[in-house]
C-alpha cells in the first residue's frame, strides 16, 4: 500500500526508538519523511537511507528550531500533512519528591511543551485532512510508582490531544497512542542500563496480559493507522498501545 503517497510528514526524536520505526513504516508509505531528532547524524544516516526523506536536527524544546522545522517542511514539501510528536525522555526513576526539580521541568519541555511548539508552527502549513499524532504513555493513564512526574507529563499530553481536536476539527486531527515498556533507550534513561535484568523484566511482563513489551513496530502501526484515512472520523483518541497493562 502507498496510503501516504506524496504526503509530507514530520517524525520528531525519529532517528531511533520508537521514531526510527514510525519514520520507517511512513516511507514504506510513500510518504516524504522529515527525519526530525536532536542526534543530527543519526537523522542524516536514517534518511540517507529512506526514499524522498530529509534530515532536520532540532532539540524539541527550542521554540525557533520548531519554528525553523515547520519552515524546513514547507521549504521542501510546500505544505504538511502529518506531524508525528515522538519525541519524549523520561526521568530517573525515583520517588516523586527525590526527583530534581530541574528533572520535573524538563519532563513537561521535553513532553509536552515540544507538543505545543509543533502544533504552534506547524498547523498553519497543514492541509485539510491533516493529522497530528503524539506518542504519550500508558503511564499517563496507570502511573505507577517511580516515574510520577513522567506520567504527569504523559497524561497532560493526553489532554492537550483531547483540547487541541476539538479546537483544530474538522481540518485537522489530533490523536495519540500511549504505548506500555518498550526495550528501547526508555530503559537507558529510566534505570540507567541498556537491559533490564532478567528478574526486572519479567516483572514488567507479568503485568502485560500480552506477555511482553512494546515493540517499536506496535507503536509505529499505531501512529501511522491513525494518520490515515481509514481513521477519518477519529479525533481526541488516545490509542493503548500497552498489550493490556491499562486492564490489569
Amino acid at each position: 500500500m502507498a496510503r501516504f503517497e506524496n504526503k509530507g510528514v514530520i517524525v520528531t526524536g525519529g532517528a531511533s526508538g520508537f521514531g526510527a520505526a514510525i519514520s520507517k513504516a511512513f516511507a514504506a508509505e510513500g510518504a516524504r519523511v522529515m527525519v526530525a531528532d536532536i542526534d543530527e547524524a543519526g537523522a542524516k544516516e536514517l534518511a540517507a537511507s529512506l526514499p524522498n526523506a530529509i534530515a532536520f536536527q532540532i532539540d524539541v524544546t527550542d521554540e525557533e528550531r520548531t519554528a525553523a522545522m515547520a519552515q524546513a517542511a514547507v521549504d521542501a514539501w510546500g505544505s504538511i500533512d502529518v506531524v508525528a510528536t515522538n519525541a519524549g525522555l523520561p526521568h530517573r526513576t525515583n520517588p516523586l519528591i527525590e526527583t530534581p526539580t530541574e528533572d520535573f521541568d524538563f519532563m513537561w519541555a521535553i513532553n509536552v511543551k515540544s507538543i505545543y511548539l509543533a502544533a504552534k508552527y506547524c498547523v498553519p502549513h497543514m492541509n485539510e485532512g491533516g493529522s497530528i499524532v503524539s506518542t504519550a504513555s500508558i503511564g499517563g493513564r496507570r502511573p505507577r510508582p517511580g516515574l510520577t512526574a513522567y506520567n504527569a507529563s504523559k497524561g497532560a499530553a493526553i489532554t492537550l490531544t483531547r483540547g487541541l481536536a476539538t479546537e483544530l476539527a474538522p481540518k485537522i486531527r489530533v490523536n495519540c497512542v500511549a504505548p506500555v515498556s518498550s526495550p528501547t533507550g526508555f530503559d537507558k534513561n529510566a534505570v540507567g542500563i541498556d537491559t533490564l535484568p532478567e528478574a526486572l523484566e519479567k516483572q514488567v511482563v507479568a503485568g502485560i496480559p500480552m506477555g511482553r513489551r512494546a515493540a517499536p513496530e506496535d507503536v509505529a502501526n499505531a501512529i501511522v493507522y491513525l494518520a490515515s484515512d481509514e481513521a477519518s472520523f477519529l479525533t481526541g483518541v488516545c490509542l493503548d498501545v500497552d498489550g493490556g497493562r491499562s486492564i490489569q
